[in-house]
């Protein structure tokens, strides 16, 4: 197994999570959320944190509904991953999202309680457990 940098997008029209993995080891870091202007984010900052961790790959959660249909924001989702490659020439592919948010502020309020349930952490960890999903899917 190759060990390679994954860095992982919760792409939202408010708020984008991001999270940090070594495939190795297939788990995955919260890292931040920043705002974003009806899913446009402030591309210097992902920029910045593209140099800062050197990803191989990015994996953008794919929001879709509960039965697999796609939804409007499913679109939106796909533009931004397109984004991330031609703005960065990062390889960006695609993994179903759904229940990474639930999933996420579950872990948090078991392992730090309801103060832990901002929007930020939230979304963050949203990211980290797409990635993580993401690493499973890898393996199975």
């Amino acid at each position: 197994m190759v060990n390679r940098t994954i860095m992982a997008f919760d792409f939202g029209t408010k708020s984008i999570g991001v999270a940090i993995g070594q495939e190795i080891i297939g788990t995955a870091t919260g890292l931040t959320a920043f705002k974003a202007q009806e899913g446009i984010p402030d591309w210097q900052q992902i920029e910045k944190l593209l140099q800062e961790w050197q990803p191989d790959l990015v994996v953008v959660g794919l929001p879709l509904n509960m039965d697999g249909t796609e939804q409007p924001l499913t679109i939106r989702a796909r533009k931004f991953a397109n984004r991330l490659h031609g703005r960065f020439g990062v390889q960006a592919v695609l993994h179903d999202e759904r229940l990474s948010t639930v999933e996420a502020r579950a872990y948090l309020f078991e392992s730090r309680g309801y103060r832990a349930l901002d929007k930020n952490r939230i979304d963050a960890a949203s990211a980290a457990c797409i990635l993580e999903s993401w690493f499973e899917q890898q393996t199975s």
